[in-house]
């Protein structure tokens, strides 16, 4: 009679882990994760019983004491709370994965040649300077001018995942251009970090992290291919980098570039074992002691076969691969859960055309970045290079649903959120945090506008363009 239950409770385990493999293939998955988390950490962060809890959890100091051979002492690693840890540390592999992506499309995929690239590259480049522009003139002279980086980026996972939801309303060229941009924008975006929030820089360190990356460049051109080696490294540039006031998220880019991207093993190594093995394989089946597949000479054999079918394999092939899931169900979300929670403490944060002489408006510059700046920068970079014959207009695409789809490049959500938080550092500490959470409030806005505006809008050209072609 126990059985029964057993068995109902193994069936519903099998069959949640079936549902929960088919949701996480979704390219709309993070989206839903991504949303999830940021409602959780704003109840969180404003709700009377878990407000002060939330905060200072993000507040806890995670570094130890260490003492110097003459008794002096300091934190390692220096101001790393919870909050610092997700932002430079978890970031840090987040950045390796984006790097990762981009060498893979300028390597062999969408950024690989000037002709596939030049488009998308340059309505990126639009997508930037636009929404820099209007937040600038927005907030000039203001406390809030040096957040014109926040509504400069793309957010791929959102914006790709409402593509996906909306199917064959959009051309597939569309999809294409849509993906290679936002790649493209992660790329500026990077260098918009590294050039103009980083802290004061340390030139010593920052000269011996140089040196550090050039061993490993020369180390890889002599055909290195440990990953321990590269680990390793990384550590102690990401350390470099961290101390020398470069932010350490751009170490995970760094490090991207410089890994091997030649797989250890080649087509013809390969083929040859596995037809040595196969052989084997045969061969072992004759032994006496065969019993059942397989026995321990084939075990042996197959996992010979299995070690060099993955290093047939780049080993940035397999990091990225390797690393997706984790930066998409656990880093994400992670970043969400530390860096959305903004508590009300005015609802003024909700009103974008708040404007004031000495603060300016990061409100109503980062909601207009996204919503026009984005779309407009986007479009009217696309019309510039195709009219002048310098890129093409994607197959099926009219400009009508390349504008549309240019909406959806003023989800800036993830990007944007990291941005803010690196911005008005050289404010007071009251402001620096007021103007922050304002910022984050009008990224989920701008966002969420952007996003919806943009299904709006391709669904009503898909349904026109249809009805046209139908009558003519």
């Amino acid at each position: 009679m126990r059985l029964i239950p057993i068995y109902s409770w193994t069936r519903g385990v099998r069959n949640f882990n079936k549902r929960n493999s088919r949701f996480s293939k979704q390219p709309w998955a993070q989206g839903i994760i991504l949303l999830a988390c940021v409602a959780v950490a704003m109840l969180l962060a404003n709700l009377p019983g878990t407000r002060d809890l939330y905060h200072s959890f993000l507040a806890t100091d995670l570094g130890f004491s260490v003492k110097t051979p003459s008794g002096r002492g300091f934190m390692f690693p220096r101001d790393m709370t919870v909050l610092n840890f997700v932002n430079d540390i978890l970031m840090v592999i987040f950045f390796f994965s984006v790097g990762l992506e981009i060498r893979r499309e300028m390597d062999h995929g969408e950024l690989s040649t000037p002709k596939k690239a030049i488009l998308p590259v340059i309505a990126a480049f639009g997508g930037v300077l636009f929404p820099a522009v209007i937040y600038t003139v927005i907030n000039h002279g203001t406390y809030a001018s040096s957040g014109w980086g926040i509504p400069t980026a793309t957010d791929i996972a959102f914006s790709i995942g409402i593509l996906s939801m909306l199917g064959k309303r959009v051309p597939l060229s569309l999809k294409v251009f849509l993906a290679t941009l936002a790649v493209a924008d992660d790329l500026i975006a990077i260098l918009v970090v590294a050039i103009f929030y980083g802290g004061s820089i340390n030139l010593l360190l920052l000269g011996i992290a140089f040196l550090v990356i050039l061993l490993v460049v020369l180390i890889n051109r002599l055909g290195e291919k440990r990953p321990s080696f590269y680990l390793f490294h990384a550590i102690l540039v990401w350390i470099l980098f961290y101390y020398a006031g470069i932010h350490s998220t751009m170490c995970g880019v760094v490090m991207a570039f410089l890994i091997p991207m030649k797989p250890r093993y080649n087509r013809a190594y390969y083929y040859r074992k596995r037809d040595q093995y196969r052989r084997r394989l045969s061969e072992y089946d004759l032994i006496e002691e065969a019993g059942d597949f397989p026995n321990g000479p084939q075990r042996h054999c197959l996992r010979n076969l299995s070690h060099i079918s993955k290093y047939c394999i780049g080993m940035t092939d397999r990091m990225e691969h390797m690393l997706s899931p984790w930066v998409t169900f656990l880093i994400m979300p992670l970043f969400a859960l530390a860096n959305a929670g903004v508590t009300i403490s005015d609802p003024a944060y909700f009103n974008i055309f708040q404007f004031s002489p000495v603060e300016g408006s990061v409100s109503l510059g980062i909601f207009l970045g996204l919503v026009l700046g984005k779309p407009v920068g986007i479009t009217l970079a696309s019309f510039i290079a195709i009219k002048t014959g310098v890129g093409a207009m994607p197959s099926r695409a009219t400009w009508k649903m390349l504008f549309a789809v240019a909406c959806l490049g003023g989800i800036g959500f993830t990007m944007s959120i990291f941005v803010d938080t690196l911005s008005f550092s050289d404010q007071l500490p009251e402001v620096t945090a007021r103007l922050r959470d304002m910022g984050k409030i009008a990224v989920l806005l701008g966002s969420l506008v952007a996003g919806v505006v943009g299904a709006f809008l391709i669904s009503l050209v898909s349904r026109l363009e249809n009805k046209a072609t139908s009558l003519s």
